[in-house]
């Protein structure tokens, strides 16, 4: 870490080579239990581990029971089945004592408080939305940098612009967030879905758009749902059917499409689709085209593969025509050009490719490509009266432009290598909007002329940070079985490859979900400070298709673990970092993948920064919707062979009495509905009573939150503040370096 390392020899009185040098002669005579930063810190002698904390950590008991599951026949002891309960009181005890004891090792970190206010000042800058355009008014999304809640915001034709919705005014502490909106067919109705406390669970309010006055009493217990307007006549919208027990962890799998009709109670909505008479479904949707005429309602069992159906609602509105019956592959109804209608799909067609047909020949056979698909995986939208594939090279965007027949247009000239949204608007639209970033380039707006295809920048971020001073390179390695993996590293250009630079590695691996280059404020705070950041583009993720994707399912989710332990012994061998200055991170999924490689390598990092993770791989599918997680990691209960595989890396199961794993800091939320809190509890339980190091084992429990989507920024920010202090403090950091103004031209 370039600052924190001239910084700090600079203090000693020495100048960096003769530190380094100082640095280097120590290693030789240090024994193991030793930190390269303690001997940055100390120079001429070797400290030991424990010095780097200013007292040992006393955990909280953690009640044992006696309980054991059976899985064919094996014996698998669960010693704190108890902390599943989240209404227990004693849950909620467990909880308030570990609370209390990451809190107070967090408040010795004497830089904490000033990595905060470093955080605040770098997101402390306007950020706003791509323009939509609903009847008379352009709306956008806007924060002026610390609101907890962006606001929604429109325009009027004559340029005057006033807040539509402040989110920010739904609570007082800024927990309920906006996590839905969409607008009747005349714009003169909106409907607006509300998550409080992070929950999935969610309530949908009416508005009249010109008063925002509400019209009637809100609908409740709305879960995974889109809000699809049919005209002005109501929308459609998919709930679950309630489970028994805890709403936050109760299993559910019966997810139902219902309408709601303007002006009726709730108790009157019909029911659309799901539920017994078509038989249960874990995920139900509904879109409906432009035009208001085609409706589509896919459903599915697990996060892959899908089924269709479509109503045309001007010629037969209550009967639907099935185009794929099967869960073989992914398939939607994208949009249509009068009678014909465009679907995008993977069926044949790993990467993607975009279809047409009518619904006079809505079978697969009578489909005609449009698009086909190519090397690349690709997505679709229509805007402006084109067509627009994004396709994903690398990792990085590329845009091509279409007519409906399917005839290249040309490329969308982009602002540089990273990522880019598909270009967004109504078909009447001509001027299109598109969002661009990378790990070191703040988000920027551009407008786009879809006829002559012509890019002019709409919004740039005026935040405080100079992207000019960075880099940002993508590199290949060679995992454990020889397949070629991307990493993209981020770092000043002053960086020195002598090992000691404080690292954080990022990755996901799942889903097929492509982690592509964004920016995050958090982010450039560790870049400013001199770390690096890296992310691995693994396995099981979307970067190359289905084909990808797969490599890293079921009984081959070890390959995503190899790649992303692979990815840390390279920035090692290559002398970006060492293990003493290496922190390894990843959220939900990734949260898993963090579990699995530091219990199976503890010895490759300092740091570890598992996230909202599916850590009990035993026992996941038996909370909320994680049984549709199966197509990807399968289930306990599937076969003895599937099993003994989830045991040999779930994490909680895999953790050693008496061995040395890295400084831990395990975050969640107590409202988290999605990856429930106690895998995360138990996995802490269980690690604090294994720990054989000094190195503490902590876990945050960030109190009326959830998975993460909608944390006010308030919240957002200390976490970020916890987690690198407390990495930092674990790389034996004592004192920040200066910080500097860093915006171009400042």
């Amino acid at each position: 870490m370039t600052q924190f390392k001239t910084h700090l020899l600079t203090q000693k009185g020495l100048p960096r080579s003769k530190g380094i040098t100082c640095i280097k002669s120590a290693l030789a005579s240090c024994k193991s239990g030793f930190t390269l930063l303690t001997l940055l810190l100390g120079l001429i002698a070797c400290q030991p581990e424990g010095n780097l904390q200013s007292q040992p950590v006393s955990y909280p008991d953690s009640a044992t029971v006696d309980h054991t599951d059976d899985y064919f026949g094996v014996k698998v002891p669960d010693p704190y089945r108890w902390l599943e309960d989240d209404l227990s009181k004693d849950t909620a005890d467990w909880v308030s004592r570990q609370n209390k004891v990451t809190s107070n090792y967090l408040k010795q970190i004497s830089y904490r408080q000033e990595l905060k206010q470093r955080l605040e000042s770098l997101w402390r800058y306007r950020r706003i939305s791509a323009p939509f355009v609903e009847g008379e008014f352009e709306y956008f999304y806007e924060n002026n940098g610390l609101q907890d809640q962006s606001v929604v915001q429109r325009r009027s034709t004559d340029g005057i612009t006033e807040i539509f919705l402040d989110p920010n005014k739904f609570s007082d502490d800024g927990t309920a967030a906006l996590s839905g909106l969409a607008f009747s067919k005349s714009a003169e109705l909106a409907a607006y879905s509300i998550s409080e406390a992070g929950s999935d669970w969610n309530k949908i309010f009416i508005i009249n758009v010109e008063t925002r006055q509400q019209l009637e009493t809100p609908i409740t217990d709305v879960k995974f749902s889109a809000i699809t307007w049919l005209n002005d006549q109501g929308f459609y919208y998919s709930s679950y059917k309630q489970p028994e027990g805890s709403r936050l962890s109760a299993q559910v799998d019966d997810h139902r499409l219902y309408f709601h009709q303007i002006g009726t109670h709730q108790s009157a909505d019909v029911l659309i689709f799901g539920g017994s008479d078509s038989g249960k479904r874990r995920y139900v949707s509904a879109d409906l085209t432009e035009d208001h005429r085609f409706l589509s309602i896919q459903s599915s069992m697990t996060t892959k593969g899908n089924d269709l159906r479509i109503v045309d609602k001007n010629q037969h509105p209550s009967t639907a025509v099935t185009l794929q019956d099967d869960f073989d592959s992914d398939t939607y109804l994208l949009g249509n050009d009068g009678e014909m209608l465009f679907l995008f799909t993977d069926r044949d067609a790993a990467n993607g490719k975009l279809v047409s047909t009518t619904l006079n020949a809505p079978e697969p056979g009578a489909w005609h490509t449009v698009i086909a698909e190519t090397s690349e995986p690709l997505r679709v939208s229509m805007a402006g009266g084109y067509l627009f594939a994004h396709y994903l090279k690398d990792a990085r965007s590329v845009i091509h432009q279409y007519d409906y027949s399917g005839a290249f247009i040309r490329e969308v000239v982009l602002p540089g290598s990273g990522s880019a949204s598909l270009p967004i608007g109504k078909q009447t639209q001509k001027t299109l909007y598109y969002r661009f970033n990378n790990y070191k380039t703040p988000p920027s707006i551009y407008s786009f002329n879809a006829d002559n295809g012509e890019s002019s920048l709409y919004f740039t971020s005026s935040i405080n940070f100079d992207p000019s001073r960075y880099v940002s390179e993508q590199i290949f390695y060679a995992s454990k079985d020889g397949t070629r993996i991307p990493m993209t590293i981020t770092h000043l250009k002053s960086l020195t490859r002598d090992g000691l630079n404080p690292t954080i590695l990022y990755g996901y691996g799942g889903f097929d979900i492509s982690i592509t280059p964004s920016f995050n404020p958090a982010n450039a705070l560790w870049l400013s400070l001199g770390g690096i950041y890296a992310v691995a583009n693994l396995r099981g993720g979307g970067e190359y298709g289905n084909a990808w994707h797969n490599q890293g399912i079921q009984m081959k989710k070890q390959n995503v673990f190899d790649d992303f332990i692979s990815a840390a012994e390279v920035l090692i061998a290559e002398g970006y970092t060492s293990k003493e200055f290496l922190a390894i991170s990843g959220r939900s999924n990734g949260g898993l993948l963090v579990g699995a490689v530091m219990t199976q390598r503890p010895d490759l990092m300092q740091v570890a920064l598992p996230a909202v993770g599916v850590l009990d791989m035993l026992r996941y599918h038996t909370f909320t919707a994680g049984a549709g997680w199966a197509y990807d990691y399968g289930h306990a209960e599937q076969s003895r062979d599937m099993f003994q595989y989830l045991k040999s890396y779930s994490p909680l199961h895999n953790i050693t009495n008496g061995a040395e794993y890295p400084a831990t800091l395990i975050t969640t939320g107590d409202h988290d509905d999605r990856v429930v809190p106690a895998h995360s509890f138990k996995f802490a339980a269980t690690l604090q009573q294994a720990q054989a190091r000094p190195a503490p084992t902590l876990i945050r429990i960030e109190t009326q939150a959830g998975h993460g989507a909608g944390t006010p920024v308030s919240k957002t920010l200390e976490k970020y503040a916890d987690q690198f202090a407390f990495t930092l403090f674990n790389m034996g950091v004592k004192q920040l370096p200066p910080a500097k103004t860093e915006q171009a031209g400042k």
